[in-house]
């Protein structure tokens, strides 16, 4: 059997460090097409999840209305709590924290602006099904939840990297969670899906990103055995 052909490298690693949280540089005027959104969609059902059930659902939000509807709800659920954090890293001098909460208030007041909102969502009722016999008395149902996390976020990075090699940009945000019954009831979602993220879709503006700051990865690695 032949040998898959090389990957090329350098783009691969470029992808991986500069797909990143974009909040101020989407472009809320160019439109996406539904055609892109659904090929990152096919390509992120590839990514690996728990007896390959493939549990997700993607419920993608580009009627105008409903977008208002969406973003509106994501606002208020965003801005007063983040606001409350703003005003705490301003006042402890972080201010690299707090150019982060501007972006999210920013980003917050505009969601309804977004061409495109995405909410992948992971079906907790027949993930119960396919792995109630799992669980006991001495097995509480919270056991479940790193298989389900497990199950349906890798499937959301692949997503988030097919829009970047697009020229589409995203961040993957989670603040809706407060509230998931007044987005389950805008959007028809059944109550047994969980909402795992909610994810802005918009062709990027500027010039190209580059990798974010990381701390040196050898103070995060332990090797065998923690000190």
């Amino acid at each position: 059997m032949p040998a898959d052909p090389p990957f090329d490298l350098d783009q691969i690693d470029r992808l991986l460090t500069t797909t990143k949280a974009v909040r101020r540089r989407l472009d809320l005027e160019r439109p996406v097409d539904r055609s892109t959104v659904v090929e990152c969609i096919r390509l992120a059902s590839y990514a690996p999840n728990a007896s390959n059930a493939q549990e997700w659902h993607w419920v993608v939000v580009d009627d105008p209305e409903q977008r208002a509807r969406v973003g509106e709800q994501y606002r208020r659920c965003t801005v007063e709590v983040v606001s409350g954090m703003l005003a705490v890293k301003e006042a402890e001098g972080d201010e690299a924290g707090a150019r982060i909460s501007r972006s999210i208030i920013h980003l917050a007041e505009r969601m309804a602006e977004v061409p495109v909102i995405v909410i992948p969502c992971y079906d907790v009722e027949e993930g119960s099904r396919r792995y109630g016999h799992l669980i006991g008395p001495d097995r509480p149902t919270w056991t479940m939840e790193p298989g389900m996390w497990a199950s349906i976020y890798p499937a959301v990075w692949s997503f988030l990297l097919a829009l970047r090699s697009r020229g589409l940009g995203s961040t993957l945000t989670t603040a809706h969670q407060s509230d998931q019954e007044t987005m389950a009831d805008i959007l028809g979602i059944p109550r047994t899906w969980e909402q795992v993220a909610l994810l802005p879709v918009a062709h990027t503006t500027g010039g190209d990103f580059k990798p974010s700051p990381r701390a040196p990865v050898e103070d995060s690695i332990v090797w065998n055995h923690y000190r």
